[in-house]
């Protein structure tokens, strides 16, 4: 036992003398034990984020629209898109509308209060794209708890600033 020397981990290496073997094979060729385990340095390495800094005009840009008061909201947003040659998707919106004209099951109804914007969604398409494929829908909340909705049917009044948050793009069709 005073031969035998620690020889790493879980191994215990013994002199040649004590066991009487040797680490050759038959025709005199030292051999070489294969170490066990991963390689060092294979083991999974963080890779660095991909980043695009390339601009491309197909992609798609967001948008921050402060709309004033006593402006139309679809109409101010239809005239963007129009003008840019893009597409606007409508995400969100914040802020108080008057003068509300909305298609519902029964028809066409008109509200001449004052509502705050619960959701605004809703896209205008670019040209040239069908009629009727643009189409904005709002729900909004009135006083004592109302609560209404429909698809806009004429303008949508700002009462006060609002807030439109919004994606463009441009025609999705190659030629």
């Amino acid at each position: 036992m005073a031969d035998r020397c620690w020889g790493g981990i879980g191994n215990l290496a013994h002199t040649e003398q004590e066991h009487g073997t040797k680490n050759e094979d038959e025709d005199g060729i030292k051999t070489k034990r294969r170490p066990r385990g991963r390689p060092p340095g294979s083991k999974n390495k963080p890779k660095p984020p991909i980043v695009i800094t390339k601009h491309t005009p197909n992609a798609f840009q967001t948008h921050v629209f402060e709309i004033t008061t006593a402006t139309d909201i679809a109409h101010s947003i239809s005239t963007f898109a129009h003008r840019c040659h893009r597409g606007v998707s409508i995400l969100s919106a914040t802020g108080l509308v008057a003068d509300v004209t909305l298609r519902q099951p029964p028809g066409v109804i008109t509200l001449h209060e004052r509502f705050e914007i619960l959701s605004l969604s809703g896209a205008f398409l670019p040209t040239p794209s069908p009629h009727g494929a643009t189409a904005l829908t709002v729900y909004l909340a009135g006083g004592q708890g109302r609560v209404v909705g429909g698809l806009v049917a004429g303008p949508l009044i700002a009462a006060g600033p609002v807030i439109v948050v919004a994606a463009s793009f441009t025609n999705a069709m190659t030629s």
